[in-house]
This record gives C-alpha cells, sequence and structure tokens, in this order.
C-alpha cells in the first residue's frame, strides 16, 4: 500500500531510551537520582481528587507563580510539556525548512533529531580535541541562511560554560542573521549562574528551563520558556491547548511553594558530585565536572564494555559514547552521598583493576 510520509521524518533516524530500567540503579540520562521525598510526594497526591482528574490543565496559576518566582512578568513565560517539547515547539516556530540550526557538538541530541524531522538543516560546531569551545567558532557558523542558534549553559555534555560576553556576541550575530537564540539552561540549579535577566534585554533570546533535572519529576513533563513577550506569543499561537497535565502543574506549584526543599537537593547533589569527583581522582581517574548533575570519567578499561559490565553485572547503568571526542568516557548521573554509592562500589570493582 502506497501512502504519504514526510520525506523529513522517512529519513530521520532515531535511537530510543532504554525501557524497564525501573529496578536498575539509574546514572545514565541524568535524572535526580534521589527524588522527591516521600512525604512531600504523598502530601501532593492528596490534592488529587476525581473533579482534578476530570477537568482539563489550566497552566495559568503556576505559570502566575513561576513567573514570580524568577521575578519576571506573566507575559514572559509559556509552560510546555517538558523541555523537548519546547525545543520542538521553538524550531517549529522559528526554524525555516531547508534553513540552518547552530549548535555545538556533542550537544543535547534532540536539537538534531528535531532538526531532521521538521526538514532543518543542522549546523553542528564541533568541539576542539581539547574539548574547548569559544563564541567566536560559534559566530562564524552563523550566516545569512541561519534561522536559530543553541546555546546550552552548561552544555551537556561536555560541561562548558559562557560568558555574558560570549552572550552578547552570539546573540548580536544572530540578529544580524535574522535568527533567534535559544539559551538552555537544563542544569542552571547546577550551575547557579544563569543569563535569565541578561537574556531578557534581548527580543531575540529564549532561556528554555526544566523541572526534569534538579527538580526530579522527568515522569510528569515539565518545561518553560522564558523571553520577550512577543517572541512567547509567537511560540503559544503553535502550541497544543492541553499540552501540560495539571499533575506535572500541582507538583510545579508545589514544589515552588516549598523554596527550602529546592535548597536542599540543590546541597545533596553537590555534596554527592564533590564526594564522587573526590573518590574518583584519589583513585588517579581523570574526571570532568559537567557543572550539571552528571560527571564524565574516563575509563581504565575500554568506556562501552565498562557501561555493559556495570549493567549487566551490577545493574548499574551510565552512559557510554560511541565516537570521539568523547569515546574514552562514561557519563555518570550524579546525587546524594548515599545515592552514589552504589555506583562507586561497583565502577570501582569493574574498572578499577
Amino acid at each position: 500500500m502506497d501512502y504519504y510520509v514526510a520525506e523529513s521524518i522517512r529519513q530521520t533516524q532515531r535511537v530510543f531510551p532504554m525501557q524497564g530500567r525501573a529496578d536498575f540503579f539509574r546514572y545514565d540520562m541524568n535524572e535526580n537520582i534521589d527524588g522527591l521525598p516521600e512525604d512531600f510526594v504523598a502530601e501532593v497526591l492528596r490534592e488529587v481528587t476525581p473533579a482534578f482528574l476530570a477537568t482539563y490543565p489550566e497552566p495559568d496559576r503556576f505559570l502566575r507563580k513561576y513567573a514570580a518566582f524568577l521575578g519576571v512578568q506573566h507575559e514572559n513565560v509559556l509552560a510546555s510539556n517538558g523541555s523537548d517539547m519546547a525545543i520542538r515547539y521553538l524550531l517549529e516556530t522559528f526554524g525555516e525548512p531547508g534553513k540552518e540550526v547552530v549548535t555545538v557538538s556533542p550537544t543535547f541530541e534532540m536539537y538534531r533529531v528535531n532538526c531532521s524531522i521538521l526538514g532543518l538543516r543542522h549546523r553542528p560546531v564541533a568541539y576542539t580535541p581539547a574539548l574547548t569551545m569559544d563564541a567566536g567558532r560559534i559566530c562564524e557558523a552563523i550566516t545569512g541562511d541561519t534561522r536559530v542558534v543553541v546555546l546550552l549553559h552548561p552544555n551537556s555534555p561536555v560541561g562548558n560554560i559562557y560568558t555574558e560576553d560570549d552572550l552578547e556576541s552570539v546573540a548580536s550575530c544572530a540578529r544580524r542573521a535574522g535568527a533567534v537564540v535559544i539559551l538552555d539552561e537544563a542544569y542552571h540549579y547546577f550551575y547557579p549562574h544563569s543569563f535569565l535577566k541578561r537574556a531578557l534585554e534581548w527580543d531575540n533570546v529564549v532561556v528554555l528551563r526544566t523541572f526534569s533535572k534538579l527538580f526530579a519529576l522527568a515522569a510528569c513533563r515539565l518545561g518553560v520558556m522564558i523571553g520577550h513577550p512577543k517572541l512567547i506569543s509567537y511560540v503559544r499561537n503553535g502550541k497544543l491547548t492541553f499540552d501540560v497535565n495539571s499533575l506535572a502543574l500541582l507538583f510545579g506549584e508545589r514544589i515552588l511553594d516549598h523554596p527550602e526543599l529546592i535548597e536542599a537537593m540543590v546541597q545533596a547533589e553537590a555534596e554527592g558530585r564533590r564526594y564522587t569527583l573526590q573518590v574518583l581522582r584519589e583513585k588517579g581517574y581523570t574526571c570532568i565536572d559537567g557543572r550539571g548533575n552528571y560527571i564524565l570519567v574516563q575509563t581504565r578499561h575500554d568506556a562501552q564494555e565498562v557501561a555493559e559490565g556495570l549493567e549487566r553485572e551490577r545493574r548499574v547503568l551510565v552512559h557510554p559514547y560511541g565516537s570521539p571526542p568523547l569515546r574514552a568516557y562514561i557519563r555518570v548521573s550524579t546525587g546524594s552521598k548515599r545515592a552514589m554509592e552504589p555506583f562507586l562500589q561497583a565502577f570501582l570493582d569493574i574498572d578499577g583493576q
């Protein structure tokens, strides 16, 4: 049977996450390993009634609370079904089929995937072999065909950061080309220097935040876009009416109601990351602090084989890389000291010999 399939989708190559991960020690996807406190989760779930479940989502209450939390206006913010969906919306809104989206490489894979799906030309700017990147090289990649430029701050998985001068340089180059800059701050709470206030001075820059990392809501899917009201209004025009579910919005609200919980989670992860880096470096390992809730560890044996051994023998999941410049590394999600002990014991047993 012949039927039409969009050529860009037909040609897109996808690799989906492993399923059945619940019974593993999960250090592979930069989730919050510890999760939210059980008593907090139970308290929020008491608000989930039959009437709650029967009512369509109403995001404005969450958005007003989130705007106040950030110190911005309601018109500056828009919720999405995770930052994954925010990326899709932004590329649909500001990308032009056949034109370019500039990112660094490696970076979050869904930027490349969405370019392929939407028929956009992905233009990656490769890191040097020493894993360095500078704004000048990104600006050199911006041309009259560029419609979107992506900066992750910090960038996953390498962990590099940008200065305010870098942002100004890239945003200026993008503006001259008529392009929008996506400033993805998924790991903001693990590296607290944000460009949010600076980005809001530009009408072609949108900031992404997620509740999947520190806030431990990966299962619920909640992301937020912050930017100039006109830019946000364009994205709102193209988004689905009910793309963010009510459970995600409720948990998002209640987390914002408890700043002490946020601070405790920040401190627990920071302590666990420092502890893990200290132990590994004392054992002679080369490690890179990704400035998010993850680190890169250069293994002594083949990194892919180490990852497979951890999964097979210890039910520990980490993320290996198949190509340079990270082929010799595994990426390990970080949490509290208690959460990191199973990884350290398993990893040093398997790779430490």
